[in-house]
C-alpha cells in the first residue's frame, strides 16, 4: 500500500483531509512545545504485565487529559524493552459513559492524539456524551517513539524533487535518493522493524484494556481502517462497536493499490474541473482531455521556471491536497491555477505547506513523511524489480495522465529496506459487525478498496455514499452520520447502505 507525498518514499497520503487541515495542523504545532510524557515505570517482564497497567492521567490542555501506555518494542521477545505511547483523552460530557472511543486519522504517520485533540469537531454531541474519545500516536509517530530520519532543509527538498524521471539520468538520481533515505533512517533510528502497523494493533488491545473496556469501540479513518482491519484479525472478539471510514483494501498488489489511487485522483480532478466550469473565472478548459493537458502544461512550466521554492511536486501535491475536500479545497485549487498561470505560486505553496504540516518559518510540526514511508515498507511487501516498476509507470502515464507519472514510483524506497514479512490479511469474521463507509469520488482511498475491504470483513456492512471527497462520516452528510451514530449509540446495524 502506497500512500502519497510525490516523491519515492511515500505516494498521497491516506489520511482524513478536513479536520487534518483545518484543526490538526494547530494541534501539531501546540502539541510539539509541550510534553507530558510521565516517568517509566518498572518494564514488564511479561505480555499480562502490560495488559495490568494502570494508566496515570493527567490533565492537559484545559479540558483533555493526557497519559503514557508502555508497550513491548518487540511481540516476540518482550525483553527487547518498551516503547512509550502517548495517549490523550477527551472525557464524555454526559453523566454515564459507555465506554472509550478509541480515534485514528490515518497517514501512516497521522496523529491519533492530535486527531482525538479536535474531537468535538468529529463528532456529534449525543457521541460526546456517551464517549470519552482518545487517541493514541502510533509507534514511530508524533509523541511515541518517533521515527525520524530527515531535518526540515531536507524534507523540503525532498518534498521539491522531481518524482517524475524524465531520463535516465534523473531515475537514477531518484535510486540515490531512495537508498540515502534508508540509511539515514537506520543509523538514526533503532528498532526500525518493529514499527509495523501489525505491532500498532497489537498496542492498541493493551490500550483497550487499560482504559476498561472488554471490546475495542474504535473510529478509524483511512489508512486508520488498515489498522482496524488487522485489530479485527487479531483480536476478532475483542471488536465491539467499530468504523472504517474510507477503507484500504489490504490484498491487492501494491502495483494496483498505486495505480487505482492514480486512476482516482485523476477522476477527481476531472470532477472538481466539470464543477469548476460551472463558475465564473474557471481558468481550465470545459473539455475534461484538455483541463488535464492545461494542468500537465502548468507542471511543465513550473518545472522550467520554478517560483521562490515552487516545483513541480509541490504544485501536483498541491493540486492532490486540495482534492480531499470539495467543499474547501476545491475553491481553494481554483484561485492556485489562476494565480500560477499569473505567475504567483504562493497559494499551491500554501496547499501543499498546509498538506505536509510545514510552518511559514520552514518547520515541519510531524514527523509524518519519515514515519509513512517506513511504516508502508514494514506493512506492505513489493515483490517487484526497480525493472518491473520502470515497466508499469509506462501502465500509470497511460491510465492516469495526471498523477500516474508522479506516483509510479511510490514505495521505491523500500528496495532498500530489509523487512521481515509483512502481516498477510485474511478474511475475518468478528464478534460483531463493523461498519464500512466508502465514497465513490474518493481520490485518496478509492471506492473499489472500500468494496475490497468489504468481502474481507465477512460480517460488515458497507455504507456507500455517493459524492466527492476523501472519507465520509463528518462530512454534513446526515445519512451517513445519523446511522454511524446510531451505531455508537444504540448498536443499531445501518439499514440504508446508500447514501447521497
Amino acid at each position: 500500500m502506497q500512500t502519497f507525498s510525490t516523491n519515492p518514499g511515500k505516494a498521497l497520503s491516506t489520511r482524513t483531509g478536513k479536520i487534518t487541515a483545518a484543526i490538526t495542523v494547530f494541534a501539531l504545532a501546540l502539541f510539539s512545545t509541550v510534553s507530558y510524557i510521565q516517568s517509566r515505570p518498572e518494564i514488564p517482564t511479561n505480555l499480562a504485565a502490560y495488559y495490568a497497567q494502570q494508566l496515570q492521567w493527567q490533565s492537559c490542555y484545559e479540558n483533555y487529559q493526557c497519559a503514557d501506555l508502555l508497550v513491548p518494542i518487540d511481540y516476540t521477545e518482550l525483553r527487547t524493552g518498551t516503547f512509550n505511547i502517548s495517549v490523550l483523552k477527551y472525557p464524555t460530557t454526559g453523566e454515564k459513559k459507555t465506554g472509550s472511543l478509541i480515534v485514528n486519522p490515518g497517514g501512516p504517520g497521522g496523529s491519533g492524539v492530535d486527531y482525538a485533540y479536535a474531537a468535538e469537531y468529529l463528532f456529534s454531541p449525543t457521541i460526546l456524551n456517551a464517549y470519552d474519545i482518545v487517541g493514541f500516536d502510533p509507534r514511530g509517530v508524533g509523541r511515541s517513539e518517533p521515527i525520524v530520519c530527515l531535518s526540515d532543509n531536507e524534507l523540503d527538498a525532498n518534498y521539491a524533487s522531481d518524482s517524475k524521471p524524465d531520463n535516465e539520468q534523473e531515475f537514477a538520481q531518484i535510486l540515490i535518493e531512495s537508498k540515502k533515505f534508508i540509511q539515514q533512517c537506520e543509523e538514526k533510528n533503532k528498532h526500525l522493524t518493529s514499527f509495523s502497523t501489525a505491532n500498532a494493533a497489537r498496542d492498541m488491545d493493551i490500550l483497550r484494556e487499560a482504559v476498561g473496556d472488554k471490546q475495542l469501540n474504535y473510529m478509524g479513518k483511512s489508512y486508520g481502517t488498515f489498522l482496524g482491519t488487522l485489530y479485527a484479525q487479531f483480536f476478532p472478539e475483542n471488536v465491539g462497536h467499530m468504523v472504517l471510514d474510507g477503507a484500504v483494501d489490504p490484498t491487492i498488489s501494491n502495483f494496483r493499490q498505486g495505480l487505482t489511487q492514480a486512476v482516482a485522483f485523476d477522476k477527481a480532478f476531472a470532477a472538481f474541473a466539470a464543477d469548476c466550469n460551472t463558475r465564473s473565472k474557471c481558468p481550465l478548459p470545459k473539455e475534461k482531455s484538455a483541463a488535464i493537458d492545461e494542468m500537465k502544461k502548468i507542471l511543465s512550466q513550473v518545472a522550467k521556471k520554478p517560483n521562490k521554492r515552487l516545483s513541480e511536486s509541490l504544485v501536483l501535491l498541491g493540486v492532490a491536497a486540495a482534492l480531499y475536500d470539495s467543499a474547501t479545497g476545491w475553491p481553494k485549487l481554483r484561485i492556485a491555477i489562476r494565480d500560477v498561470m499569473n505567475g504567483k505560486g504562493d497559494k499551491f505553496l500554501a496547499l501543499a505547506d498546509e498538506y505536509t504540516g510545514r510552518t511559514q518559518d520552514g518547520n515541519y510540526t510531524a514527523n509524518e513523511f519519515d514515519s509513512g514511508a517506513i511504516i508502508d515498507c514494514l506493512d506492505f511487501t513489493d515483490a517487484r524489480s526497480v525493472k518491473q516498476m520502470k515497466e508499469d509507470a509506462m501502465v500509470f502515464a497511460e491510465q492516469a495522465p495526471l498523477f500516474g507519472p508522479y506516483l509510479a514510483y511510490g514505495g521505491l524506497v523500500c528496495q532498500y529496506f530489509d523487512t521481515p514479512q509483512a502481516t498477510e490479511v485474511v478474511p475475518t469474521k468478528t464478534a460483531n459487525p463493523i461498519v464500512i463507509i466508502g465514497t465513490t469520488g474518493d481520490p485518496a482511498t478509492p471506492y473499489e478498496w472500500a468494496q475490497g475491504l468489504h468481502r474481507i470483513l465477512t460480517n460488515s456492512v458497507l455504507i456507500s455514499l455517493s459524492g466527492e471527497g476523501h472519507t465520509g462520516q463528518g462530512q454534513d452528510n446526515k445519512c451517513v452520520d445519523g446511522q454511524v451514530d446510531d451505531f455508537y449509540l444504540e448498536s443499531k446495524t445501518p439499514s440504508r447502505t446508500t447514501c447521497s
